[in-house]
C-alpha cells in the first residue's frame, strides 16, 4: 500500500522523495493506459471533484477537469461571472457550498496568494473531510504544473522508464520572469527536490538575488524540510552563460502587464536578450529540449519557428502530460490509501 499522507496539495515544499515518485508512478501507469476506446477508468466513480477557478485558466481548469472526468468522477465547475461574487460571497462561502453538495475535491485557483492554504485550514477546523488541491495561487505556488514538467522532463530523459532519479544532477535553465512566476517557485521545490541543480536567469529587475536561496529554509510554519539533500540554486544574468550548461531549459511568460511598473525598458530588448531561439540555443554543449507553462508570447519568451519545432520544444508533450499527472494527484487524494 502506498504511504501517501498529504489531505490536501498547497505547496510542493511538504513533498518528499518518495512523494514525487509516487505521482510520477502513477501518472506512468495512467498515461500507459490503451489510447483507443473508452479512455475512462472506474477509479473515482461516484465522487464529486469541483474546480473553482477565481481567477482565468484555461489548459489548468481543462486539463483538471477531463482528468477527472477519465477517472469517472463528477465534475463541477464554477464560474464567477454568475456566481454569488458580486453579491458579497467570499471564497469560504463558496466552498463550503460545494462541501454540502458532498465535494471531495476542490480544486482552487486564485489571484491571491495564500487562498488555498487558507481554505484548507478552515476546511480542517470546521471538521470537513474536503481536499483542497492548489490549482495556483498569487505568486506562491503552482504544484500540478511543476509536476507536469518534472514529468515531461524525466520522460524526455529516459522514455522507458521515466524515474526522479534520472533528474539527479541534470541542469535546469529557468529564465524570464521569475519574480512574478509561481511556476518558478513549485519548480525550484520539485527539481530541486529530485537532485536537480537550477540556474535562474532574466534581466535583474526579474530576477533579484535573493532567489539564490529560496530553498534553503522551509516556509514559515514547516517544520523541516521533507529532503535531506537538494540540488543547487544559481543565478545568471546571461542566458548564452546559462545556456552553457544546461541540460533542459523552462522559458517563462513575460507577464506584460507588469510593463507599467518600469521593469523592462521594451520587449525588444529582452527577447534580443533573454529569448530562446534556435540561435541562441546554439550556446548550449548538446542539444537540449525548451518547455514553457503556456500561454507564450510568440516572438518574445520564444521564437515562432523554435515553438513549431517539435523535436526541441515539448509545449504540446506539457499539454498531454498534465492529464495523467493530474488524474494522479486526484486518484492520491480520494483514493490514495487504495494503491498497492
Amino acid at each position: 500500500m502506498t504511504n501517501w499522507h498529504h489531505k490536501h496539495i498547497i505547496d510542493l515544499s511538504e513533498f518528499s522523495k518518495e512523494d514525487y515518485k509516487t505521482v510520477l508512478d502513477l501518472a506512468n501507469r495512467f498515461k500507459a493506459l490503451p489510447q483507443s476506446g473508452s479512455r475512462k477508468l472506474p477509479a473515482l466513480q461516484g465522487r464529486f471533484v469541483a474546480t473553482l477557478f477565481f481567477e482565468p485558466s484555461t489548459r489548468t481548469r481543462s486539463s483538471f477537469e477531463l482528468a477527472a472526468k477519465r477517472l469517472s468522477a463528477d465534475v463541477q465547475t464554477f464560474s464567477p461571472s454568475s456566481s454569488s461574487l458580486s453579491k458579497g460571497e467570499t471564497p469560504l462561502d463558496t466552498a463550503l457550498t460545494y462541501v454540502a453538495m458532498g465535494a471531495d475535491v476542490l480544486i482552487v485557483r486564485h489571484s491571491s496568494t495564500g487562498v488555498p492554504k487558507q481554505l484548507a485550514e478552515s476546511l480542517q477546523k470546521l471538521g470537513k473531510n474536503t481536499s483542497i488541491l492548489n490549482g495556483g495561487d498569487g505568486l506562491h505556488s503552482h504544484p500540478s504544473q511543476a509536476l507536469l514538467d518534472l514529468f515531461t522532463l524525466a520522460n524526455f530523459f529516459k522514455p522507458q522508464n521515466p524515474t526522479i532519479e534520472i533528474l539527479e544532477g541534470k541542469t535546469i535553465v529557468i529564465v524570464g520572469d521569475i519574480l512574478h512566476s509561481r511556476v518558478a517557485r513549485s519548480n525550484l521545490w520539485s527539481l530541486t527536490g529530485c537532485g536537480a541543480n537550477v540556474i535562474l536567469c532574466g534581466p535583474p529587475s526579474l530576477l533579484p538575488k535573493e532567489f539564490s536561496h529560496f530553498v534553503k529554509d522551509p516556509p514559515p510554519g514547516q517544520k523541516k524540510d521533507p529532503i535531506k539533500k537538494r540540488g543547487n540554486v544559481s543565478i545568471s544574468w546571461s542566458l548564452k552563460d546559462a545556456l552553457y550548461q544546461a541540460d533542459a531549459v523552462i522559458a517563462l511568460r513575460l507577464q506584460k502587464e507588469r510593463m507599467n511598473e518600469n521593469l523592462l525598458s521594451n520587449l525588444i530588448t529582452y527577447s534580443r536578450e533573454f529569448g530562446i531561439t534556435h540561435e541562441s540555443l546554439k550556446a548550449c554543449k548538446q542539444n537540449i529540449p525548451v518547455l514553457h507553462p503556456g500561454p507564450v508570447n510568440r516572438d518574445i519568451e520564444i521564437s515562432s519557428e523554435l515553438l513549431n519545432d517539435r523535436k526541441v520544444c515539448l509545449v504540446d508533450q506539457q499539454v498531454a502530460n498534465g492529464i495523467p499527472i493530474r488524474m494522479a494527484l486526484l486518484y492520491l487524494l480520494i483514493a490514495g490509501n487504495q494503491i498497492e
